[in-house]
Formats: C-alpha cells, sequence, structure tokens
C-alpha cells in the first residue's frame, strides 16, 4: 500500500491510483462532493464508466456515502489545502485527470493555482480574468452594463453610509448578498440571499450581514413566483461555441423565494438561450456555464439574476434526464475523445427533484394556502431525475433523509440536556459533561481516506 497523502485536515493510505486499472479512460476528479452538485456529477459521469475520485471537506456528509467514487478524500475544498492535496496525488495518475469542481470556491481557488495544477490535471476554464469577472458581482455588474445586459436595478454597499443611501433609492422589496461568499458568511447563515421588505428591514439586515462580508449588495427584487425563473446550461469549447446547451426553469425552491431550485422542469425559454449565449460568448468564455433569468410577472421582461460558472449546478442534472450529455460532452471534448450524439435538447418536459427540500417547500406553501396537495401531486408527474435518490446508490438518500430528521430532533435534546447541565454546573461547581458545537469540533479525531473498492 503506498502512502500518498497526508494532508492537514486528511491523512490516507491506499493502493496507488492508477487510472488503467480495469479502465483506458482518464480520471475525472470531483471537487466539492459534499454537495447534491458534487453527488450527482461523480454518478453522471461514473455512469459513463469513467473513474471518478472525489475531494471533500466534510466526512460526516451525506453524499460521502455514495459507492460510485474509487476514492475519497478529504481535504477542506475552501482553501489551498485540497489545492495542495491534488499536487501530492498527482504522481499517483498515469492519466491526467479532468477536474470538476463544484463549489465557486473551488473554482476560484483552482483558477487562482492553475500554473501548480496544469501540468498534471485538465483546468476547464477561460483565463483567470474572465473567471474573476464573472464571479465577481462587481466586475460582472459593469461588464453587463457596458454590454447592455438586462439586469435588475443594482447599489454596492462599502459602509452604513452606502446603505442609508440605497435604502432612500430602491424600489422594494429588494435583496441584500455578498458579491461573493465569503467563508464568513458560509459559517453564519446558508442564506444565499436576504429580502427586505422596506429600508428599516433594510438597514437591519446590512447591520447583521455587514458583520460577515465587507462588501454587500442590493438588488431590486423581481416579481414572480419560483416558476418565473428560468436557467441556461451549457459547455462552451476553447473557441467559445457552444456545444453543448440546456433550458430549465424554477418550479418550486427551498427557502421559498430566495432559495435554491428543490422542484424544476425542462422548458423552451429561446429569449434565455440567445441572451446567455450572447453573454458567454462576449466574456470569450470556455468550460460550463450557467446563467439565471427571472421573468418581472408584470412586465414580462426577463433580468439577468446570476451567472455561474466553471462547474455544474444543483440543477444541471436535468439535462442528463432530457437525453443532452452535458457533463460527458465536457470530458470529452477537455481529454480529446468523440463527443456524444445527444448533445440537442428535445423539449420532452422532464422534471428534476430534490425530494427532501421539495417536502419542505410544498409543506410551506400547504401552510400559506398556496399549494394543495392534489397540485403537489400533478406538478411530481412525469420523468424525473432525483438529484440524491437513486436505488443503485442508495446511502446518500438514506443518510440525508433521516439525518436531517435526526439531527433536528438530537440539537433540539442536546440544547435541553445543555441547558439543565449548564444550571447543574453553576449550582455545584463542576464542569458541564454536555460540550457545545464548537467544543465538540475542538475534540474532532483525526479524519481518515475512505477507499471505495
Amino acid at each position: 500500500m503506498d502512502e500518498f497523502f497526508n494532508g492537514k485536515n486528511g491523512y490516507t493510505n491506499g493502493v496507488k491510483m492508477g487510472s488503467n486499472n480495469n479502465n483506458s479512460l482518464p480520471p475525472a476528479i470531483v471537487i466539492g462532493l459534499d454537495c447534491i452538485t458534487g453527488l450527482q456529477t461523480a454518478r453522471i459521469l461514473a455512469q459513463k464508466g469513467i473513474p471518478v475520485f472525489a475531494i471533500a471537506t466534510k466526512p460526516g456528509h451525506f453524499a460521502c456515502q455514495t459507492r460510485v467514487c474509487k476514492k475519497i478524500i478529504f481535504a477542506d475544498t475552501k482553501s489551498i489545502d485540497f489545492i495542495n492535496a491534488l499536487q501530492e496525488m498527482a504522481s499517483q495518475f498515469d492519466q491526467k485527470p479532468v477536474l470538476f469542481p463544484c463549489t465557486d470556491m473551488s473554482v476560484l481557488l483552482i483558477s487562482q493555482n492553475r500554473n501548480r495544477l496544469a501540468e498534471h490535471y485538465h483546468v476547464v476554464l477561460p483565463d483567470h480574468q474572465t473567471v474573476k469577472m464573472l464571479m465577481d458581482k462587481i466586475d460582472f455588474i459593469h461588464f453587463a452594463q457596458r454590454e447592455g445586459l438586462p439586469i435588475p436595478e443594482t447599489y454596492f454597499l462599502r459602509n452604513k453610509n452606502d446603505a442609508v443611501e440605497a435604502s432612500q433609492r430602491l424600489k422594494y422589496p429588494c435583496i441584500l448578498k455578498p458579491p461573493m461568499k465569503t467563508p464568513e458568511w458560509e459559517r453564519n447563515t446558508k442564506a444565499k440571499v436576504y429580502k427586505a421588505n422596506n429600508a428599516s428591514e433594510l438597514l437591519e439586515l446590512y447591520e447583521k450581514c455587514s458583520q460577515w462580508a465587507e462588501l454587500l449588495m442590493v438588488q431590486q427584487w423581481v416579481e414572480g413566483t419560483d416558476g418565473c425563473l428560468y436557467s441556461f446550461n451549457g459547455y462552451f469549447n476553447k473557441n467559445s461555441e457552444p456545444v453543448v446547451t440546456f433550458i430549465a426553469r424554477k418550479i418550486r425552491q427551498w427557502p421559498p423565494e430566495t432559495g435554491t431550485s428543490c422542484l424544476g422542469e425542462e422548458c423552451r425559454n429561446d429569449f434565455v438561450l440567445s441572451e446567455s449565449i450572447r453573454l458567454l460568448q462576449k466574456a470569450r468564455f470556455c468550460g460550463l456555464g450557467y446563467v439565471e433569468f427571472k421573468q418581472d410577472a408584470l412586465t414580462g421582461v426577463h433580468y439577468i439574476i446570476e451567472p455561474n460558472i466553471g462547474r455544474p449546478t444543483g440543477r444541471s442534472a436535468i439535462s442528463e434526464a432530457g437525453g443532452v450529455e452535458l457533463l460527458h460532452a465536457t470530458y470529452c471534448d477537455t481529454v480529446g475523445l468523440p463527443l456524444p450524439e445527444n448533445r440537442l435538447q428535445k423539449y420532452t418536459g422532464v422534471k428534476w427533484i430534490y425530494l427532501r427540500r421539495d417536502l419542505q417547500s410544498a409543506f410551506y406553501y400547504f401552510k400559506h394556502g398556496q399549494l394543495s396537495f392534489w397540485e403537489w401531486i400533478r406538478s411530481l408527474r412525469g420523468k424525473k431525475f432525483y438529484a440524491v435518490l437513486s436505488w443503485s446508490d442508495p446511502l446518500p438518500f438514506w443518510a440525508d433523509f433521516f439525518g436531517k430528521f435526526y439531527e433536528t430532533l438530537t440539537s433540539k435534546i442536546r440544547h435541553k440536556q445543555h441547558r439543565r447541565y449548564q444550571q447543574y454546573g453553576q449550582n455545584s461547581g463542576q464542569e458541564s459533561p454536555i460540550h457545545t458545537p464548537a467544543e465538540m469540533a475542538s475534540k474532532k479525531e483525526e479524519v481518515f481516506h475512505i477507499d471505495r473498492r
């Protein structure tokens, strides 16, 4: 057994990771397995016979229960640690692997460190300036304004005075978010954005969120339901030519209004298709690209909400369900293999669902009188791609579905116990035997690599 990785946040002993062991295809490395995007990416590539290796931050994440990966290595995918891990792993491959980052931070870090990686890995990204421009909300807003692309009214908040001035100019409601999620933001909240209905709510949110990010942005809210949100997914070759494109829309999201998709469907929207291609070609883009639009329910105007580049997205797997091989085409074009034949959208109305979150979303709409039980049932009809559920790879689904309820239940029990033992400690002068999550985190044992053979 060759010892090939001994990183700061992980350690592994395992067999040499040669890619020609019963498989002549170059490997794919999924970075950020511990999210639904990473899990879907690993499954889709493995189904094509591609040897899949993965890097994840959280060993306890439900996606790390998957059986489709040859190996899972644990390193922090939000820091330089996973770049160091990739460098240490490089000599173990006898063919050049293709990197599939699945989070924004891993895309940015790979782009910043491409000179360290390019000799040993295929990096499927445009130049770093393009990556930065499309990922940095400030740079992108300026680019969109120059190119005449449709965007909502936007202000950037560097201090309290900026927030006060913007609060007086904006039409309400509006949304507040960081130009790019910082580690501090992600430590404090799972929310992508916050919605404010008036100036006082905006200023209150600014006071809270400005502690997590030095710069914030506020945008006018575009009126419309979840079903008004459209998405473009595509892959562009080195000449910035679209090789694969796919259009879908949300049906429901969780949390409602400002969350991520939990039920979506394939659809046709030629405006979203043409404007997305125009945007990405203007930027001389190559690689995996995503653009989200929202159609104003009052005016019918489509506005660009955000681009996401260099990675698959949560709902992009709907393209494979619809017969369009987005990730396989990306892989084949990168390693020089013939492109798959299935690259044209057929508009069959296929759906994508993250079942647990859709149950949460549907329950919210039930409570608020916006959805009936039979309307929910009808919305689920038709061919579907499940984000987590897989009969051939069932453990992630059960770990996610029951783990969430177990986590909620035990957290309430721990909270009550902690309060009781705090009182016990105060009365007896002894240390409480119940530890807070932060205290428990400091006592974590060293994490080991999982070998999937």
